[in-house]
């Protein structure tokens, strides 16, 4: 016993180490298991609305509107309240003998037109009327954009501008498909066509899928995901063309290795775009820009590979112009829609790229066939060069 009558008490070591642990864990905090479910229901909840916020597009400024810029151009009201804006060319409309509605392509706009000379336009009356395509421009973006929607647009800007019941449709790369658009749902309004370089969607039905999986596979891995995306995941094209994770789209990059080299030769010689570039995206890139590439790669109504001859009577003509070099547009997908079609007059320049409608060129003849145009492209006399060559001649049939 001990001094003052204690008891004293032998305690083991095992004994000491359990009563350890013991204290330690009636220390330790433990978190409720219902909490720990809000905490991660409000994680995740917070992680979608991020990822929603994410691939949402920045609202348009739309032209007119409070925040956006002022309108200088002409325009139509269309049935659905949107504005059309236009650019006049040539002759006036009501003296014209051929009436004109140019199609712009990707990144471009009404004031980029093809190039007449003064004496051509007045000798044979030709007027020429261009427009924004919806969200490029002036004109108001359309969410509810299709492939038969523009067909209508460009059927309505006819109409207000009392073009007359037939009118011919130019249409430059994008503005291409567009084309193809009218000769499916407005027929009956052409008195011809012309398509150059027309933007081909690699998944129209009717196109063989070895050849189309081989077009596809020449793109860079960044152009081949973009139209993926936009393809499958629409809702997703914002997103992939901002973000700075992985390489984006080569076209919207300005990327020349997507250039052939007559068209960086072509690209030298241009003058600066600075202006027409900012005018073009003024209403934002999301319903200009990647709203072109939605519906041009999209799904689509209808497959040109399919379509029937809309001059059945030979009362108009359908042309087709590509260069053999093209980069954008794969030249064997136009080959192979040319021959599905053999009312189609397809005409392929050797060693021209994408961008041949914009070389040192100009069209010198604008001649009338049952009713149909032809454009024969021919070079521009340089000081000092050869005795001019019309391009036609080179040809291929």
């Amino acid at each position: 016993m001990a001094a003052g009558g204690g008891v004293n008490r032998k305690i083991s070591a095992a004994s000491a180490r359990a009563h350890t642990r013991k204290a330690k864990q009636n220390t330790s905090f433990n978190l409720p298991s219902d909490l720990f479910t809000k905490i991660l229901l409000v994680l995740s909840v917070g992680a979608l609305a991020w990822a929603y916020q994410a691939i949402q597009p920045p609202p348009p400024k739309i032209c007119g509107s409070p925040g956006g810029t002022p309108i200088t151009a002409s325009i139509i009201e269309l049935r659905d309240g949107r504005h059309l804006a236009y650019e006049e060319r040539g002759v006036p409309r009501d003296a014209a003998k051929y009436k004109i509605i140019l199609v712009h392509g990707f990144g471009s706009c009404r004031l980029d037109t093809i190039n007449l000379s003064p004496e051509l336009v007045e000798r044979l009356g030709i007027y020429i009327v261009s427009f924004d395509r919806p969200g490029y421009g002036e004109s108001d973006p359309n969410p509810k954009q299709t492939a038969k929607s523009m067909a209508l647009d460009i059927e309505e800007l006819a109409d207000q501008l009392r073009l007359g019941s037939k009118f011919y449709v130019i249409g430059v790369s994008m503005g291409g498909q567009v084309t193809w658009s009218c000769l499916k749902y407005i027929p009956h309004r052409l008195a011809g066509a012309t398509l150059i370089a027309p933007a081909v969607n690699y998944w129209w039905s009717g196109l063989p899928t070895n050849l189309s999986n081989q077009a596809y596979q020449q793109l860079f891995p960044q152009d081949q995901w973009v139209l993926r995306v936009s393809h499958y995941a629409p809702w997703l094209t914002y997103w992939w063309n901002t973000q700075k994770w992985f390489p984006s789209s080569s076209v919207l990059a300005n990327s020349i290795d997507i250039l052939s080299s007559e068209d960086i030769k072509i690209l030298m010689k241009m003058p600066p775009r600075n202006h027409i570039v900012a005018h073009l995206r003024q209403q934002g890139e999301y319903e200009s820009l990647h709203r072109d590439i939605i519906v041009g790669f999209g799904k689509w109504e209808f497959s040109p590979v399919e379509l029937v001859n809309p001059f059945p009577n030979n009362e108009g003509s359908v042309h087709l112009w590509q260069g053999d070099e093209d980069k954008f547009v794969p030249v064997t997908l136009q080959r192979y829609i040319a021959q599905q079609l053999p009312w189609i007059q397809y005409h392929e320049l050797p060693g021209a790229g994408h961008m041949f409608a914009l070389a040192d060129v100009h069209v010198s003849r604008f001649e009338t066939r049952d009713l149909s145009v032809r454009l024969d492209w021919e070079s521009r006399v340089r000081s000092g060069a050869r005795t001019v060559t019309p391009v036609h001649e080179f040809v291929k049939h």
